[in-house]
Parts: structure tokens; sequence; C-alpha cells
């Protein structure tokens, strides 16, 4: 026999929700994420979906190419230094970076934010930052996801994950079948560790080595938190203006002149490093060497390896170890590529190029 008492009245606050914090950090974000809007995008916040118009101008096939990720444990670097400001830019990133790599310019972009606890100054400084990621990258932050959930997270942690779709003449989506050996790998420097291996980065250095994230590490001129927040580095702008002299993006015009794509493929290096990505852009029979020393590594690679005494293979393997993004041009068009990098404020290097092989697309660091 079941019985039942009289109980108090039980409310979703009671829960663990709280909508009246939910409703402070929407109004908090309105602001920053209406500062990424062009005349594209047809709806506000609040919307159940979110209306986009592509300007299909200049287009004759156009494709949609769209891309997901996440920050990984570089969170809880944000979590522990309660610094939430730089994140959303790696979000924003790691999508548009993946994006690009096919050729595509970053339309609009969504975001999920999940947390046990909603505190609205913490996913205000989140969204800040994604709209400063998706302002840098040209794209529209049309939409997204606030869940608070209570008891999935631990306190004062939350997740997030990204999503990003662009656009691209099917003509001229860079595939990479047209690479071939002497063909040279230019590599576009990293801002440091992006968002990748920080597994590896938290291990050695917060418990092999004990350091403290707010030490200040001579070799890498501000403190250990510092560096390991330091944004990932968002390539899309100086790789379109690539593109745009040959009419490999958005021509503005009929008669806007094509001539032959100066990029034969590009890479972009997250988790699996220069090793593990560079191969998925190489056709059948053939490989790239990549000649290490031909770039300046950043420092923070440097010190991982020698206070976690990391083999060399595992550290490419894992770190983009200074280069970003990869890009594989021939060799007529190297200097052309540089110049205009150059002129971007990008220096990059000739890194490696492009052999034969009767194995597997692969990448050898020598």
């Amino acid at each position: 026999m079941t019985t039942t008492t009289q109980t108090q009245s039980v409310s979703y606050a009671d829960a663990g929700v709280s909508r009246d914090a939910a409703a402070d950090a929407v109004e908090r974000i309105t602001r920053s994420v209406g500062s990424t809007f062009g005349p594209e995008v047809l709806t506000g916040i609040g919307s159940f979906g979110a209306l986009f118009q592509p300007d299909l101008s200049g287009y004759s096939e156009p494709v949609l190419v769209s891309g997901t990720d996440g920050v990984g444990t570089k969170l809880k670097i944000a979590f522990d230094l309660d610094r939430h400001d730089t994140i959303g830019v790696d979000l924003v990133a790691m999508c548009v970076n993946d994006v690009l790599a096919q050729g595509a310019r970053p339309l609009f972009f969504l975001d999920y934010f999940a947390t046990s606890k909603m505190v609205p100054e913490r996913f205000e400084q989140v969204v800040a930052g994604i709209s400063v990621g998706c302002r840098e990258a040209g794209c529209a932050l049309v939409g997204g996801e606030n869940a608070e959930l209570p008891g999935f997270y631990q306190p004062g942690e939350y997740d997030l994950a990204g999503f990003c779709v662009g656009i691209v003449d099917k003509g001229r989506i860079i595939e990479g079948s047209t690479i071939e050996p002497g063909d040279v790998v230019v590599g576009l420097p990293s801002s440091g560790l992006h968002s990748n291996g920080y597994s590896l980065a938290r291990k050695v250095l917060l418990q092999v080595a004990r350091m403290s994230l707010g030490e200040s590490v001579g070799e890498l001129g501000c403190t250990l938190g510092e560096e390991l927040l330091r944004p990932t580095r968002i390539y899309v702008e100086p790789v379109l203006e690539l593109l745009r002299g040959h009419g490999g993006v958005q021509a503005p015009s009929p008669n806007y002149p094509i001539t032959p794509l100066p990029l034969k493929g590009i890479a972009h290096i997250t988790g699996g490093g220069l090793i593990e990505n560079i191969p998925r852009v190489l056709p059948q029979g053939t490989q790239v060497e990549i000649r290490r020393g031909a770039w300046r590594e950043p420092a923070v690679f440097g010190l991982i390896q020698r206070l976690g005494n990391v083999a060399t293979e595992e550290m490419f393997r894992t770190f983009n170890m200074g280069i970003g993004m990869a890009l594989l041009v021939g060799t007529e068009n190297v200097e052309s590529v540089r110049s205009q990098l150059s002129l971007q404020n990008v220096e990059a290097s000739v890194i490696g190029e492009v052999t034969a092989t009767a194995n597997a697309p692969h990448c050898h660091v020598g």
C-alpha cells in the first residue's frame, strides 16, 4: 500500500534551474551578438530558427561547407583562472579554420554552452569572446543554446561546442587533388598551443613540473596562465585575401578575373599535429617532408618537451609546434603567396616539400 503526504510545492528553481538567470544571461549578450550581424541576417535573438540570406552573386555553383568543434581541456585553464573572455575566440577559430581549409568563406556560426549553474556574468564573457572571433572571421553569430544542467557538470565548470557554415563555388573548392611532387609547404605561424594537446600540456606543466598558472616564466615572457590561455589564431582573412585575387571566393562581378588558384591544398593543424593533418589533403603517391628548424617554434613547446621529457614524435603528433595552418603551393607561386601574406602581417615560412612515395600519403618531420 502506497501512502502520500502533503508536501510544499516544488519549483524549477528548487530543482536547480533559474529562469531569471537564463533571462539575464540572454539580455547581457544581445549587444555583442548583434555586433556580428550583417544584412544577410534576417532574425534577431529569440527566434526558433535563424534566418540567413547569403549574397550568391558571383557564384555559379555555390556549395555549403560545415564544421563543428570544441575547445577541449583548455577550458580547465579558464576555470582555474576564472577568466572566460578569450575561450570563445578559440571556439570560433577551431571551426572557421576547418571550413577555410576547403577554400570556403565562413557565413554564420552557432554555439552550445552548457553548465551546472548559470552565472550570467561568466556567460557574458564567453559569448563576448565568441563575438570577437566571429567578427574577426567575418561571420555572423546567428544562434546558440545555453543549457543549465544541475548536477551534470562540476560547480563552476561548463562545456562549449561550436558550429560553422561557409560557402565556396564548386569549381573553386580546394581539396588537394592537384598536389604533386615538387610542390612546397608554406607554414602560417600559430600563436602557441592553440586548442590542442592540453591534456598533455597540463599533465607536464601542472602535475609533473608542479608549476602554477600565476607564476611568471622568463622564456615565455608572461605567466604560465597567460600563455596557456593565448587565443587560437584565426586565418580566415589572410587566406581569403590570397584567394580573392584569383576569383577563389565571392566574385564581385561577372567580369571578375579568374586565374588558377595559388593554393593546391590547405591543412588546419589541430589535434594530431603536422604529422596527421597534412596527409588528410595529400593525394595518393605523395608524401611531405617537413624540415624542423625552418620556422620559429614558440617557447612553450620546448618547455613542455624539456620538463616532460616528451619524445619529439609525440610532440609533433600532439601539438602544432608553431604552425597553425599549412598551405600546399606550386613552386611558381611560393614567393607571390609569401609576399601577399606579408601584406596581411603573416610572416609565412617554407617548411617542407612534397615528394613521391609508393606508400599511403604521410608526413615526415626531419
